[in-house]
């Protein structure tokens, strides 16, 4: 109930209403602070004047609202009433509760009466402190106005519901705990208000003071007034007036004042009103209810806003962190080849260095040597060898000669860091505010006319709604794995038609799409049921609606329909790792009535798929994929629909295949297109986070063999092993062969076995690999299937 105790103070005093009355204009007011409000008004606007002018007559007249200006256009915050040269202006005062009310013009006169009974000066006004509405008392002053008994039973039983002690009614601030009570003032005072406001001397003497619990009770115990007629005080109402919308009494009824209007009963209309009171409730309550979800949404908000500041301060620190931590690794790049270039001038400049001191010791011998030749006097003897030492003489001069004695390596480093493409890129990092400006697509719709399995291949097609405004810019089909697991993402394209190849047989698939645009993607459509045929029949069914009943579904196969591309069937594992919109791990084939989907899903990896191996002994997985520009070094050069691959750097650089590996075997090669100055480029496998900018098997996340012309070795983390006669040139072939299912690793030159087993006990996630400088460049081939030899031995196994 705290919420309503503005509604029971008066905007006067601000303190509970005592004694309140009800103006025409339906608000309240303590019978004191109406007159206190009161102001005189001239005679010319009194009642009388203006019956005998002949003017309307009511027992309340209001005042010409455009003759009366209460405010300034300014709000000074002063008022006066135009029109009346002898009116004063009287400042506008302001009550605790910030209503602006007018004090009166003059001080009333002394009266020993209670303000209830004290005479009202004759042609008063009264404004309403709430609504700013004036009218003119007549003879009867304040007693003209109803008293709001409800209003007081309402305060009785707010103050009697309060727990804590009763406060003083008098404290301007923070009102203290009263001490006692008058009973015939009905206030509560402190001890320093009841020395100030109601000292024991003249008429207040006799007021009766009692402590504030007996006060309490007193009042609890009074009996409630009855309602009195304010024309005829010994009168209780008993009818209501619905013209006047008041309550009257008999005594009204019998002089005539109400003769023409409509009277209703009491009762009735007091039933009547509440049953309106209580409806107009309903709909206020439902409005507060409304308003105090949309309180908890707020401050749900509020904290959601305060979580996801969090969250997203992290994310740029962990963003900002990442780029320092690239930049630190560029840095130590940078650093190294700083260093290689370093320790190649130093090792050229000492050999040179070296080379010239045994030359000059070489020279210096021999200057000495003729020294001491010259000064011989043998002629004879001299003549045997001079002629021997010019020739060496002339020799060593021209050892020395041109180029010889000028340095190999300059003292510069030919190297400049251009960093102003980076700091551009810093000083451009900013946010992107990515703003919704159109509603997602609607759900699509599948065609079960059109949807059909065949073997162990399935086709979907859908369609938007018909009346669906909103385009889509793509749609995602998605899979499950056969066994009920999650789904998986296999075509994101505009198509609305997809074949899929290479399922198990006797298999059941759940298929479901949705639509996407740049706002969002829409809610999932109906998912279907795919039932593949059991394995070595060739047989067409329609799909299966889970909304539906279960069984097959008598949907016919169109006519029109070309010929799926039927792969080999395998039945080993099958992994779906999830592609993204505008990027597929597939090969697609179109033709005019279908889109087919080959390489049997490529057997892309993720975690937490895991169907069941269904062949008792080899199976192979037949996988088409190319060469990911996404992951690989900014160096390698992409060709041929990503198949074939160079390199702009002598040095060697990495990239990787599209598609990860994790179960079954799979077996692709790569032709040797060009074969320049007997470089090493080095084939095999490699995480996703492999180093790219040195030779593949430098790291620990690379398993490979590496390949002049003469001879190969294996390496991984750096490890050179199995020095293998036999290398490549151009036209030659790589072969490479990931088991998973014997986590082995073996490697092929021109269809035979190069060396033994490269690499045992391999496991996780692998990806196609190759390493090359800008000598070589090679093609991919894939979906290939194992040397026979090889799947003999596996068979044999």
């Amino acid at each position: 109930m705290e919420e309503m105790e503005e509604e029971l103070k008066c905007p006067v005093c601000g303190s509970f209403y005592r004694e309140p009355i009800i103006l025409p204009c339906s608000h309240n007011l303590c019978q004191a602070c109406a007159r206190n409000i009161l102001v005189q008004t001239p005679e010319s606007e009194s009642p009388q004047s203006r019956r005998a002018s002949g003017s309307g007559v009511s027992d309340y007249d209001y005042l010409d609202l455009d003759k009366m200006s209460l405010y300034s256009e300014a709000d000074s915050g002063y008022g006066s009433y135009g029109g009346f040269a002898s009116a004063p202006t009287t400042p506008c005062q302001k009550s605790p509760n910030g209503v602006r009310v007018f004090p009166p013009a003059m001080p009333p006169p002394p009266t020993h009466l209670s303000p209830a009974l004290a005479p009202v000066p004759r042609n008063s006004c009264i404004t309403c402190p709430q609504c700013h509405r004036s009218l003119i008392l007549d003879d009867r002053g304040l007693r003209g106005f109803p008293k709001n008994r409800v209003l007081e039973g309402v305060i009785d039983r707010y103050q009697q519901s309060k727990a804590a002690a009763l406060k003083c009614q008098l404290c301007e601030k923070a009102p203290k705990e009263a001490t006692v009570m008058c009973e015939q003032c009905d206030v509560f005072y402190c001890d320093p208000c009841r020395l100030r406001c109601h000292p024991p001397r003249g008429p207040l003497a006799k007021h009766r003071l009692v402590p504030p619990a007996q006060g309490r009770v007193s009042r609890r115990l009074s009996p409630r007034k009855v309602s009195t007629c304010t024309d005829h005080e010994l009168e209780n109402h008993s009818m209501y007036c619905v013209q006047c919308k008041m309550p009257v009494c008999y005594q009204c009824l019998e002089e005539g004042k109400h003769s023409s209007h409509e009277v209703k009963a009491l009762g009735a209309m007091w039933k009547l009103h509440k049953s309106q009171l209580s409806q107009a409730l309903n709909g206020l309550s439902d409005r507060a209810k409304e308003a105090k979800e949309f309180l908890v949404q707020l401050r749900t908000m509020v904290q959601q806003i305060q979580e996801n500041s969090v969250e997203f301060e992290a994310c740029l620190v962990a963003q900002c962190d990442a780029l320092i931590d690239a930049l630190n690794r560029r840095k130590a790049q940078l650093l190294a080849r700083v260093n290689k270039e370093h320790e190649h001038k130093l090792k050229v400049v000492r050999d040179q260095i070296s080379h010239c001191t045994v030359k000059l010791r070489q020279t210096t011998g021999l200057m000495e040597y003729c020294l001491e030749v010259i000064k011989e006097n043998d002629p004879s003897g001299f003549l045997q060898i001079s002629d021997a030492l010019i020739r060496r003489v002339h020799l060593t001069e021209d050892q020395w000669g041109k180029g010889t004695l000028t340095p190999r390596m300059t003292t510069d480093f030919d190297l400049s860091l251009d960093n102003s493409p980076l700091l551009q890129s810093i000083h451009q990092l900013d946010f992107v505010q990515v703003k919704a400006s159109s509603p997602v697509p609607a759900t699509p719709i599948l065609q079960l006319e059109e949807c059909c399995t065949h073997n162990n291949s399935a086709t979907l097609s859908w369609k938007q709604p018909p009346l669906s405004t909103v385009a889509a810019e793509g749609y995602i089909l998605e899979l499950d794995d056969g066994s009920g697991g999650q789904f998986r993402e296999v075509y994101v394209g505009k198509e609305t038609m997809c074949t899929v190849d290479g399922l198990h047989f006797n298999s059941t698939y759940n298929a479901r799409v949705k639509a996407f645009n740049k706002t969002g993607v829409s809610p999932y459509s109906k998912t279907l049921v795919l039932q593949t045929s059991e394995a070595g029949a060739h047989e067409t069914k329609p799909m299966k609606d889970t909304d539906s009943e279960e069984q097959t579904l008598p949907f016919p196969v169109p006519s029109e329909r070309l010929p799926l591309r039927r792969m080999s069937p395998f039945s080993s594992t099958l992994n779906l790792q999830p592609s993204f919109p505008g990027r597929s791990y597939f090969d697609f084939r179109s033709s005019p009535h279908q889109l087919s989907l080959h390489s049997s899903l490529q057997s892309l990896n993720a975690p937490g798929c895991n169907f069941e191996t269904q062949s008792a002994s080899y199976s192979q997985l037949v996988a088409w994929f190319a060469f990911d520009p996404g992951s690989a070094h900014s160096d390698i050069i992409f060709s041929n629909d990503n198949l074939t691959v160079t390199c702009s750097s002598y040095d060697d650089r990495v990239v990787l295949g599209k598609t990860g590996f994790s179960k079954g075997v799979h077996y692709w090669e790569l032709t040797i297109d060009r074969y320049d100055n007997h470089p090493d480029p080095a084939f095999g496998v490699a995480r996703i986070d492999v180093m790219k900018d040195v030779m593949l098997g430098k790291d620990d996340k690379a398993w490979a063999m590496y390949v002049d012309n003469n001879r190969s070795w294996f390496m991984h983390n750096n490890s050179h092993t199995n020095r293998t006669e036999g290398g490549i040139t151009k036209g030659a072939t790589i072969g490479v062969l990931l088991d998973l299912n014997r986590k082995t690793l073996t490697f092929f030159i021109n269809n035979e076995q190069q060396g033994p087993i490269a690499f045992e006990n391999v496991e996780g996630l692998f990806f196609p690999a190759v390493s090359l400088n800008r000598n070589v460049q090679v093609t991919l081939h894939t979906g290939l299937p194992v040397p026979d030899f090889y799947s003999s031995r596996a068979s044999i196994a």
